[in-house]
């Protein structure tokens, strides 16, 4: 936030008006002394003044006091990056102590809240305390449930919302998470055939594929999303997880999500392998670790981008809230995926297994090196 500086607004409005010191203390009702101390910074209006100043320059209060109470998605972008870069080369408390001042700061900026509350839900993973975690993750819920509670913006709300029930998952509140998300959506038609149909019938036939290879776009990732939590109910069922892995991978196939997304499905052959463990099929086990560490020590940069099929999509990309997730470092990401296999206690029982060394060998080199 900028300093409050009502001296410099004082002086650009009245100057824009062509107006003397004077002029605006005479229409004002003061003296041409406190005007011009007013102007120099020796003393500030009574704040009773405020609203008659703002009104005569046309300008609201917190412009004439130099207030801004939001920031641009692009600066928010930065400030989050910056501060998950500290997290890596300051003293944690000193870093979380700069999140909390910005949130003080912009208290009423509810974009920046959402973002700060995601900063301290990554930050809590960078310290052994498991209390302190515990209560930083607390705290990243107070901000998303602020956000879903004063937010007018329907969509940081469902955000919020989301982010809240993380958390509280995390937390161990798995009650309240069924109490956040347990009811049914409202069932919702799609929009974009209609807005395609009004494009192309006004002869705006890019804009009409555009919109309709966003939504597909959407769903895809949406569906993968969902199958890669269906995954997990295979655990019981040997021939509903063959089905649930093999109509998935024939989406990511179709789709090339390899390539577009990546980070989508790095974790869904990671699933589906447990799920094999479960079974005792260790070979289709080994076979999806080997895909997770193709993955894993591939691109696995956090981009979202289009092709041949989606290529119509970048400037919406880069509009969206997606671009502005604002991931972690790659490097971050590399050693934590690998984690999820070096030292992941369910995959114990392949330790002396040959396909299964390979793959931790594999992994060290490409994600710790």
């Amino acid at each position: 936030m900028k300093e409050i500086n009502i001296a410099r607004a004082i002086i650009r409005k009245r100057k824009e008006k062509g107006i003397t010191q004077e002029e605006l203390a005479n229409h004002i009702g003061v003296s041409g002394a406190s005007v011009s101390k007013w102007e120099t910074g020796q003393s500030y209006p009574d704040i009773l003044l405020l609203p008659q100043l703002a009104a005569y320059f046309n300008i609201s209060v917190d412009e004439l006091m130099g207030y801004e109470p939001q920031m641009t998605k692009k600066d928010i972008g930065k400030l989050y990056m910056k501060l998950y870069e500290d997290l890596s080369n300051k003293p944690f408390d000193e870093v979380i102590d700069e999140c909390r001042e910005k949130i003080r700061e912009y208290f009423s900026c509810f974009p920046l809240l959402l973002q700060m509350g995601t900063l301290l839900m990554n930050a809590s993973a960078f310290t052994d305390d498991k209390e302190k975690s515990s209560a930083i993750m607390a705290e990243a819920r107070e901000l998303f449930v602020r956000v879903k509670i004063e937010s007018d913006d329907v969509e940081l709300m469902k955000s919020a919302l989301y982010m809240e029930a993380c958390c509280s998952g995390i937390l161990g509140n798995h009650n309240e998470v069924i109490e956040l998300l347990g009811n049914p959506p409202e069932s919702m038609l799609p929009h974009e055939p209609l807005l395609a149909s009004a494009y192309r019938l006004t002869g705006r036939h890019k804009e009409a594929e555009a919109v309709l290879q966003v939504g597909i776009y959407q769903r895809i990732i949406a569906a993968l999303d969902l199958l890669s939590s269906y995954t997990m109910l295979g655990f019981d069922d040997a021939d509903r997880l063959d089905e649930v892995v093999k109509r998935t991978f024939a989406i990511i196939e179709v789709f090339d999500i390899k390539r577009i997304q990546p980070a989508t499905i790095i974790s869904f052959p990671l699933t589906a392998a447990m799920g094999y463990l479960a079974h005792q099929n260790t070979d289709k086990a080994l076979d999806l670790l080997e895909k997770y560490a193709e993955y894993t020590t591939g691109d696995v940069a956090l981009r979202i981008e289009g092709d041949g099929f989606f290529n119509l999509i970048d400037d919406w990309l880069y509009e969206s809230d997606m671009e502005n997730a604002m991931p972690p470092h790659e490097k971050i990401i590399k050693q934590s995926l690998a984690d999820a296999v070096i030292n992941n206690p369910g995959f114990s029982a392949l330790d002396d297994n040959p396909r299964f060394q390979v793959i931790v060998k594999r992994l060290e080199d490409a994600c710790f090196a």
